[in-house]
């Protein structure tokens, strides 16, 4: 069986599944497939932002060379036409090693870890069930602000991002179990 756990942004999508894990799924994190992915992709990212970045006075690079992820974050995030671009470089890198991992899982549960899993169609197709994790807005904040060390306005910004997130699942008409994470 395949799961889909998601929820907004410090809803405790990684509680749900360290739980799930604990009576033997197999877990995979679509946050880490995605900084792999980037990663695997950071010279496309660097040509394809690095106009944009420089246009809003945003470095792009690191100082070893390497791709400052959150200040990626702080350009495409506040821009659906370039977020639209990062997800076109990387959402094909992350169905290709989801894919490859359950493939390398034969015959075992698994969970896809992910808050954006609706936006690879095929991927949540593969899923039976979607257990959507939530939890009031301020407590997701004060998560949020302590474990991501985050500025106010970048979470508030996330937030905003996320407020229509169940609606997006509820067009596949997947089973959808919601989990109040409180």
């Amino acid at each position: 069986m395949i799961i889909c756990i998601t929820g907004p942004m410090a809803a405790g999508k990684n509680y749900i599944c360290s739980k799930y894990e604990r009576q033997g799924w197999l877990s995979i994190d679509a946050d880490t497939l995605v900084h792999t992915a980037i990663k695997q992709n950071e010279d496309v990212i660097f040509s394809t932002f690095s106009d944009d970045a420089e246009k809003k006075g945003i470095n792009l690079k690191n100082a070893d060379g390497s791709l400052n992820r959150r200040n990626l974050g702080t350009l495409i995030f506040n821009n659906p036409r370039l977020l639209n671009k990062q997800e076109q470089i990387v959402y094909p890198a992350v169905t290709f090693l989801t894919k490859d991992f359950i493939r390398e899982n034969p015959g075992r549960d698994i969970i896809i870890n992910a808050t954006v899993l609706y936006k690879t169609p095929e991927l949540l197709k593969l899923c039976e069930k979607i257990v959507f994790v939530t939890a009031p807005s301020l407590i997701r904040f004060f998560r949020a602000k302590k474990r991501d060390h985050m500025k106010t306005r970048q979470i508030l910004q996330r937030f905003k991002t996320q407020k229509n997130l169940l609606s997006e699942y509820t067009s596949f008409g997947i089973q959808i179990e919601i989990v109040k994470n409180y």
